[in-house]
């Protein structure tokens, strides 16, 4: 199914809902609809519509992984950072690490492919996915990330986004 905001109802948590939540937690964002970006190729090839000259700004790609006893992890990085997952499994000590589906990815992050973003973390806390973050965004300004729909960015401060994870608590760790 497509993993735009046409289809946010079929979602355990909305686009719209998400939104809403930022706003009454008083983070503040903004938000920027664009076409559905399922790529970081997708997504550079229309971030200069909405990035702001000057600004230090992180613009990420997620891997939702699983390993061989099944647990499950959202990863963070810069978009342009390579990855290799045999060294990443050996680096976060859990051993090899795969891929997960696109029925778990909706089961433990309430999102679809092309859509993830640190913020299914408010999905991913309840069914015990482990969040690891890029140590580049303690050096930006604003995180650019996609809303649980992959037609809609926000460009959050550093500060909101930390608050949001301690809001719905996520603990962070730090990728060097």
């Amino acid at each position: 199914m497509d993993a735009s905001s046409a289809f946010q109802d079929t979602l355990p948590l909305s686009s719209d809902a998400l939104l809403a939540q930022l706003n009454d937690w008083g983070l503040a964002y903004r938000l920027h609809t664009h076409v559905p970006l399922r790529t970081v190729e997708d997504s550079k090839a229309v971030e200069d519509q909405f990035m702001v000259p000057g600004e230090n700004a992180l613009r990420i790609k997620n891997l939702y992984l699983r390993d061989k006893k099944k647990r499950n992890y959202l990863v963070t990085l810069e978009q342009n950072r390579a990855i290799d997952l045999k060294a990443l499994g050996a680096e976060l000590g859990v051993g090899n690490l795969s891929f997960g589906s696109a029925d778990r990815l909706l089961q433990n992050l309430g999102i679809r492919p092309g859509a993830v973003s640190p913020l299914a973390m408010i999905n991913g806390v309840q069914n015990e996915v482990w969040f690891f973050m890029d140590a580049a965004a303690r050096q930006s300004d604003v995180v650019y990330m996609h809303t649980l729909v992959n037609d809609r960015t926000v460009a959050m401060s550093r500060a909101d986004l930390m608050d949001f994870f301690d809001r719905v608590g996520c603990e962070v760790t730090w990728l060097p």
